[in-house]
Order: C-alpha cells, then sequence, then structure tokens
C-alpha cells in the first residue's frame, strides 16, 4: 500500500464531513485557546504587581483545572456523535475488505490531523488574545498596563500535554466502540434509534423528589455559612435530578402529547413528535446538558458581575470608616478612658502630621469571645462546645461585649440600663430570648430592647459565622466570668480591646501615607515601657489600601466569570448544533416520504418549529427555574464577600437571564436552518 494513503483517506474523510468536523475543530480550537489564556493570565508577571494579584492568580489557577476537566468530559461526549456518524462509512470500509487495524490506522490519522490542527490554531489565538485577555484584566483590577508581548513556553508546554492526552483518549474510545462492533452493527448504526428508558415513572418522580429537596436546601438555608457547605450538595442534586426529569419526564411528555389528538394529529406536530418520541432518552440527556450549562452560566455570570459592580458597596459595610485602629488590652481595667488616651492623642498628631482632617471620630472598649447558644445560654468554654457537631454549627456565633456609655456615645443615644438589663443586636441570626446569661455566672440579664443599628457592623459584615453584640450597663463586671476561659493551648479565649477608627476628608495618597505614619506611630507607642503594661498587640485598617484588593479580587473573579461563562456557552452551542445536525440525518428519510405523500417545505418548517418549541426551549425555562430558587442560596454566599445588596444581584440576574435568552434564540434559530436543509434536501438558507 502506497505511503501516504492513509492520512489521505484521513483527509478525505474529514473533508467530506466537514459540516461535523469544522464545528468540532473549531471547539477543540477554542478549548485550547481559552486554556493557554488563563493559564497565561495565571502566570503573568504583570499581574504581579497589582494589588490582589495572589488570590486572582490562584483562583485562575483553579479555574485552568476546571477547563482542563471539562475539555475531557465535553470533547469525550461531542466525539460521540461523530463517531455515530462515522460508523456508518467505517462498516462500508469493513465489508469492502478493510480490517479494523486498517480503520484503527484511518482513526489514528484522523485524530493526530484534528489535534495537531487545533493545538496550533489554538494556541495561535490564544497567544494573539492573550494580550488583550490581560490588559481587560487588569484594567478591571484597576492596575497599570504593560505592552509587552510575548508566549509563555511553559503554558504551550502544559497545553501541548493536557489536549494531546485528550485527544489520545478520544481515539482509544474510538477504538474501543470499533473493536466491539461488527460490521452489520456499523453499517445500521445510525438507523439504531434510542428505545425509551424503562420505568420512566420512577425514575420521574425520583427526579421530582430531588429537585424539590434541593429547592428546599436552597430556600430554607438561614446563614451564609450553611448556604456555603450545603451549595455543593445542593447543585449535586440539581444536576441529578435534570438528568432525570429530562430523560424521563420528556418521554413521557410525549406520550401525553401523543394522547392529545387534537394536537398530535396536525402535520407540523405529528413529524416533530414521533421523532423525539424515538430517540428521547438521547435527546433527554442532551437537553439536560444544555439547561445545565446554561444554569451555571446564569449563575457564575450574575453572581460575578454582581460582586464587581458592588465592590464599593462591599468595601463600605466591610470598612465602615476611613482608618480603624484596635489595641488589643491585657486587663479588663486597660479599657478605661483614661488608660487609652495617650493612645488616642498618638493617633490624633499623626494626622495632624499628615494634614488629614478627622471629620468623624468613633472610640468604644469591647471584649469579644467566640462560642455557642444554646437557649438564652452563652457558652465559650471548649471543653462543653464541640465545633465539629453538625447540630452545633447553626448555634456557633460571636458574641461582643459593649459598655453602655460607650455605646451611647458612638450611637447618639441616651439608653438606660439596671445591673440586671441588657440590649442586643444581631447580624445573619435571630435573637428571640427574653433573658441573656454566660454558662459558669450567677449573673442573668434581662433583653430590655433588640437594636437594629450597632457599631462594629465592619467585624460582622468580615465574620463567617453570626454576630451578637450585648450592651451592658458594666464591661468590665460582665467580663469577669470570662476573663479565666482559655483554649486548648491553654491561651485566653476572650479578647479585649480599644479601637478608635475615624473619617477623613483626606485624598487616597494623603491616606496612604497616613496609613504608613501610623504604623511607625503604633510601633513606636508599643517600644513604650508605661504602654507595654497594658498592650498586647495592634492593628490598623485604612479604607483607600485596601480598595484595591477588593477592585483586584473581585475583578478578577469576574473576568473568569466571562472567561468561564463563555466556554459554558460554546459548549451549550455546539451540544445544540450536534443535536439539530445528527437528528437531521436521522430524520431526513422521514421527511422525504412525507415530502414524496404530499407534505410541502412551508409545512417541514412549521413541523421544526414545532419541535423547537416544544422541546428545545424547555433546558432555558429549566434554568431559568433553577437560578430563581438558587437565588436566596447565592445571595447568601455574597454575604460571606459583604456583599448584601440583593437588589443588585437580581438586576444582574435579570440582565443575564434576558441577554443569554436573546443569544440561545440566536443559535437555535441558526441551527434549526441547518436541520431544515438536511431534511428538506435544499441548499440555500431557508427563509
Amino acid at each position: 500500500m502506497k505511503a501516504g494513503f492513509y492520512p489521505r483517506l484521513a483527509a478525505t474523510g474529514v473533508a467530506k464531513n466537514r459540516r461535523l468536523y469544522v464545528p468540532y475543530l473549531l471547539t477543540c480550537m477554542g478549548m485550547t485557546a481559552m486554556f493557554y489564556i488563563i493559564l497565561f493570565l495565571s502566570r503573568s508577571p504583570l499581574l504581579e504587581n497589582v494589588t490582589g494579584s495572589a488570590t486572582v492568580q490562584s483562583t485562575l489557577n483553579f479555574g485552568s483545572y476546571v477547563v482542563a476537566i471539562f475539555s475531557l468530559i465535553f470533547l469525550f461526549y461531542t466525539n460521540s456523535f461523530l463517531i455515530r456518524k462515522r460508523k456508518k462509512e467505517f462498516g462500508l470500509y469493513n465489508i469492502l475488505g478493510m480490517g479494523k487495524w486498517n480503520i484503527a490506522r484511518i482513526l489514528f490519522w484522523e485524530t493526530l490531523l484534528i489535534a495537531a490542527v487545533s493545538l496550533v490554531s489554538g494556541l495561535a489565538l490564544g497567544f494573539l488574545l492573550s494580550k488583550l485577555a490581560e490588559l481587560c484584566l487588569i484594567n478591571v483590577m484597576r492596575g497599570e498596563v504593560g505592552y509587552a508581548v510575548y508566549l509563555d513556553l511553559a503554558a504551550v508546554g502544559r497545553v501541548c500535554a493536557i489536549f494531546g492526552a485528550i485527544h489520545l483518549l478520544i481515539y482509544l474510545n474510538a477504538l474501543r466502540q470499533l473493536r466491539t462492533a461488527s460490521a452489520r452493527e456499523l453499517l445500521s448504526s445510525e438507523a439504531a434509534g434510542e428505545k425509551p428508558p424503562k420505568a420512566n415513572w420512577v425514575m420521574a418522580v425520583l427526579g421530582v423528589l430531588l429537585l424539590a429537596g434541593a429547592y428546599y436546601l436552597a430556600i430554607a438555608v438561614a446563614d451564609p455559612m450553611s448556604a456555603m457547605l450545603w451549595f455543593f450538595v445542593a447543585v449535586v442534586m440539581v444536576i441529578v435530578a435534570t438528568y432525570m426529569l429530562f430523560i424521563a419526564g420528556s418521554v413521557a411528555g410525549c406520550k401525553l402529547l401523543q394522547k392529545n389528538k387534537r394536537y398530535y394529529y396536525k402535520s407540523n406536530h405529528f413529524v416533530s413528535v414521533s421523532s423525539m418520541l424515538y430517540r428521547m432518552k438521547r435527546n433527554g440527556a442532551g437537553l439536560a446538558s444544555i439547561c445545565i450549562l446554561a444554569t451555571m452560566v446564569l449563575v457564575m455570570i450574575s453572581s460575578t458581575t454582581c460582586l464587581y459592580f458592588g465592590a464599593e458597596d462591599s468595601l463600605n459595610t466591610r470598612y465602615p470608616h476611613d482608618f480603624s485602629v484596635r489595641i488589643r488590652l491585657k486587663a479588663p481595667g486597660d479599657t478605661a478612658d483614661e488608660r487609652t488616651a495617650p493612645i488616642r492623642e498618638a493617633v490624633d498628631a499623626a494626622a495632624a502630621d499628615c494634614s488629614a482632617e478627622q471629620t468623624f471620630t468613633e472610640t468604644y472598649a469591647r471584649a469579644t469571645v467566640s462560642g455557642a447558644f444554646f437557649g438564652a445560654e452563652f457558652e465559650s468554654d471548649v471543653r462543653n462546645v464541640n465545633y465539629y457537631d453538625p447540630s452545633v454549627m447553626d448555634d456557633v456565633c460571636t458574641l461582643y461585649l459593649v459598655g453602655l456609655a460607650d455605646y451611647n456615645r458612638c450611637m447618639g443615644m441616651a439608653e438606660t440600663l439596671a445591673d440586671d438589663e441588657v440590649l442586643i443586636s444581631t447580624v445573619r441570626m435571630k435573637y428571640t430570648e427574653p433573658t441573656f446569661t454566660v454558662r459558669g455566672s450567677d449573673q442573668v440579664y434581662r433583653v430590655k430592647k433588640i437594636v437594629d443599628d450597632f457599631m462594629g457592623s465592619a467585624d460582622a459584615a468580615m465574620n463567617f459565622v453570626p454576630s451578637v453584640f450585648v450592651v451592658v450597663s458594666d464591661l468590665e463586671r460582665a467580663v469577669m466570668p470570662l476573663a479565666q476561659l482559655a483554649d486548648y493551648r491553654g491561651e485566653r479565649m476572650i479578647d479585649l480591646s480599644w479601637q478608635y477608627s475615624f473619617d477623613t476628608s483626606a485624598d487616597d495618597n494623603t491616606q496612604l501615607r497616613l496609613q504608613r505614619e501610623l504604623a511607625e506611630t503604633l510601633k513606636d507607642l508599643c517600644l513604650d515601657d508605661a504602654a507595654l503594661e497594658q498592650i498586647d498587640s495592634y492593628s490598623y485598617e485604612c479604607k483607600a489600601a485596601a480598595r484595591g484588593d477588593y477592585y483586584g479580587t473581585y475583578g478578577g473573579l469576574f473576568f473568569l466569570g466571562v472567561l468561564l461563562s463563555i466556554v459554558f456557552l460554546f459548549a451549550a452551542v455546539l451540544i445544540i448544533y450536534y443535536k439539530q445536525i445528527s437528528e437531521g440525518y436521522e430524520d431526513q428519510s422521514r421527511f422525504d416520504i412525507m415530502q414524496k405523500l404530499g407534505m410541502q417545505p412551508r409545512e417541514i418548517r412549521a413541523s421544526i418549529n414545532s419541535q423547537l418549541l416544544t422541546v428545545f426551549f424547555l433546558p432555558l425555562a429549566g434554568a431559568v427555574v433553577h437560578l430563581c430558587f438558587a437565588f436566596p442560596m447565592v445571595a447568601k454566599i455574597l454575604m460571606l464577600f459583604n456583599l448584601n445588596n440583593t437588589g443588585l444581584f437580581a438586576a444582574t440576574s435579570a440582565v443575564s437571564v434576558l441577554v443569554f435568552a436573546a443569544l440561545y434564540t440566536l443559535v437555535y434559530r441558526a441551527t434549526s436552518n441547518a436541520y431544515y436543509n438536511i431534511v428538506s434536501g435544499v441548499k440555500e438558507r431557508a427563509a
């Protein structure tokens, strides 16, 4: 046999089936380019100089693994359409005298050709777009751009290794299918329809129960930590339930349509419903895949867009003041105003030296301890609280004790309390008990009032667990029962601190200079022997310095969300296309018979539109329903990022649905034309 015979035969096979192979090649190329771009960004030296780059680059590195795994699964899935279509051709080769070893060599050269073309073109596209992607990412992270262009050879090597392995696995899978099939089975592969799944009502009921359970989890979740813990469980339940319902429920739906004589016995419904029922098991799985991909796109793009455009709200929640200085004290008596006055004077002097006029000040002392509520009793002794017990997780919180004088001064109130009374404010939980006490203490406090607003919101925003603020008449006396508690390492559990916060009208550069001045001031203060008697440690925060971190991190997450959404959108489009093409070839003979019996082109188009509207918009509807039920859970997860703007999340979700629905409709209109051209035999685009 002449050299080059198998490569030419492979190239001819790909060229003759270009309607199938061109979209597959474009997808392989797109996945390769996307993988290279994500790797390039995760290793970009230019990003290292941008605030928040460490978080973004580690997230991008994680995203590269997501794209690699998804590419493996998705390319396997789409390649099955190609193999199914080519089996008849391979069966003909087998009958004409070619052994399976010869066919395997053709497949080898086809796989090698596709891998080479997709890798070279994908890497070229990735190289061309990588700099644009880098500039866009740095722009959303508000960093300084650079225009040097280079090829990341390490990323190229990793791309070739990963996608080379994927194409090898696809080739081995094709050999497995070829080895187990006879020539007769290969020739009749296209005519072998899928049987409806057995016991579909049982599967449908299980799917409904699973989906109802997932929806209940999403709605009933009480706090952000629970939302984070249960989110992935709910996601798995939704995926399994979606496949069950689309596979089993679609069969039941088609049968119900068949029983509706007024609907079924019409030219535009008869053919479409019959053909869908004939292969509904495979059809249902494809529709479920589209639904899951659409849901992933909607959840990802709506949440990351909300994070990016809500970055300033999140920043203000976490940093309600321009500056905060916190001094950790050694003893309850150190919280007195006369003991903390020198610290405040030093901070004010630093602000004056930097010409940073203070427009608002807030100062208070507090005691902080972690524990769990059991009814009206707060337990903080680690010997009595098992934090790893799931039944205790909902009761875990952070307790803040604040004196009444500080509360009235900071909040502008004039509350009064008896020695046995307290005011309570909560974040991410509700307190409904009439009393409050600390286990181990003889003092039982009566809850005089539940107040809504409270200073210290920054700490509550930062905490993953709920927070409870308790205002007492005498802070030093209230702290005594907790002062001797120690953790497993023997260290004191309660944290005594004094906080001084203030705003300033100075610009960001002046604030950053003041931050450096504060660092030196507090360092010098702690070297003073008198101060060391009461100061355990210190910390400080500057909103202007944190702004870069917020926009860097949230901008990076937004950019990664857009990239992954594009990947999943490409996948959904390709599944839609291959479904229309493969089903078009399967239905071609049926429509040919119907045309010979008098069915007009207009009626063929009406039948295609009926199939489109009856089934193929179900994934979009399912994705929107999934998003609606996921909304409460995702909104609570966003609270962990200090984003409490539910209205903004609702707006980004609505816009995401509208944009995706428009793209989805355009894709279906285009693919329905391809389907129509195949089944009707026309070459030009149908009107």
